[in-house]
């Protein structure tokens, strides 16, 4: 993953600058014409460097808000002058937006509430609003919302995505907005709007939409995917419905695995592991192992098969992570084998400690098998 100077580096932010010194605002606002006039977002690229990502954001927006004209239309104009230029364009776009949305929703005038959420409509195809769009739904979310579900039907399929990405409950990176997660049923209509969508990416949002709202409201997500199963109104929805319920299915959640067509396994499926190539694990090494699933029974059963591995923490009790293996239909009498190679090599989202693991099989959510290994650092 690319790092936040390589992203919204001093380089990116020095060509903001030099975009937004050759605009003119037309109207009545006055011209903006002139590098000079840049020269807090020009300094501000030299402060990035102890910063991360969504700070460097905010820091450029904070220049930003303080070189521009000092109402929201007069900055509006800028930016929407600055829309014509193709270089106008990538992660410079995340503080802009972030300006916009801080200048619209401080503004006293009638209008600009709204004209805000049409401004990070424009710039969404240049680089996604989505972040930005969080100051508007955190200010007033059912006026947020109005809008928002106009976009669904946008020729723009950035936009259409905004609509869904931006108002999810747990959008990556982005500010938390405290209502979207008590009150996860508000966005349902945006999904059922999208979830036939014609673009694939757009499909996906709404896939990772629906599952933030399971971890919240599980029955909600459940009978959200039912609906749009049970109209099946796209050969696509099946592949919707299952993206969206992955993290039931990992939590062996009984309505979203029968949703699925994952039935309880009978005593006609046979598990026969794990079995461990070594009980020993070094960092930087890989845990090997394999598993063989029969089918005894006269009919074939459609299986989700998952592992588990109990990792020890910090204080030394274990805490179990369920990772995906396979999704197969196995027919009548047929033996499946699988093997697996899990990393324990160090990243930054987990930190592994030493000591006593453990490792299951997870077939449509009944767990079996549990073998344990050591992992020494």
């Amino acid at each position: 993953m690319p790092t936040a100077d390589e992203l919204i580096s001093a380089a990116t932010i020095r060509q903001l600058a030099r975009v937004l010194g050759a605009t003119t605002a037309p109207g009545t606002h006055g011209s903006t014409r002139g590098s000079a006039r840049w020269s807090t977002v020009r300094a501000s690229a030299e402060t990035l460097g102890p910063l991360g990502l969504s700070q460097r954001a905010r820091a450029v927006r904070d220049a930003l808000v303080q070189d521009l004209p000092g109402t929201y239309p007069a900055a509006a104009d800028v930016f929407r002058t600055a829309l014509a230029d193709p270089g106008f364009s990538g992660w410079m776009i995340w503080p802009v937006s972030e300006a916009v949305a801080m200048m619209a929703v401080d503004s006293a005038r009638p209008g600009d509430f709204e004209d805000g959420l049409a401004l990070l409509a424009s710039l969404t195809p240049r680089l996604t609003s989505e972040f930005a769009l969080r100051t508007f739904l955190n200010a007033d979310l059912g006026r947020t919302l109005r809008t928002v579900g106009t976009w669904t039907a946008s020729a723009d399929p950035s936009v259409r995505r905004l609509a869904s990405e931006g108002t999810r409950p747990r959008l990556p990176w982005a500010k938390q907005v405290p209502e979207l997660r008590h009150r996860p049923s508000v966005t349902v209509p945006i999904l059922d709007a999208l979830h036939t969508d014609a673009d694939e990416v757009v499909r996906r949002s709404v896939a990772n939409h629906l599952n933030d709202i399971s971890r919240l409201d599980p029955a909600l997500a459940v009978s959200t995917a039912r609906g749009w199963s049970e109209r099946a109104a796209a050969t696509t929805t099946p592949a919707v419905a299952r993206h969206a319920m992955r993290t039931l299915v990992k939590q062996a959640d009984p309505a979203a695995l029968y949703l699925l067509g994952f039935a309880p396994p009978s005593e006609d499926l046979i598990v026969t592991g794990p079995r461990l190539r070594s009980t020993k694990v070094t960092q930087d090494d890989e845990l090997t192992f394999g598993v063989d699933l029969t089918n005894e029974g006269p009919r074939p059963v459609r299986l989700a098969v998952d592992y588990v591995i109990h990792y020890v923490k910090a204080n030394g009790t274990t805490a179990p992570r369920v990772f995906k293996l396979t999704t197969r239909t196995l027919a009548a009498g047929e033996r499946l084998a699988l093997e697996r190679r899990h990393s324990f090599r160090p990243i930054t989202t987990r930190r592994h400690y030493p000591g006593e693991h453990a490792l299951e099989i997870q077939v449509n959510g009944r767990r079996s098998g549990k073998a344990v290994f050591v992992v020494d650092l």
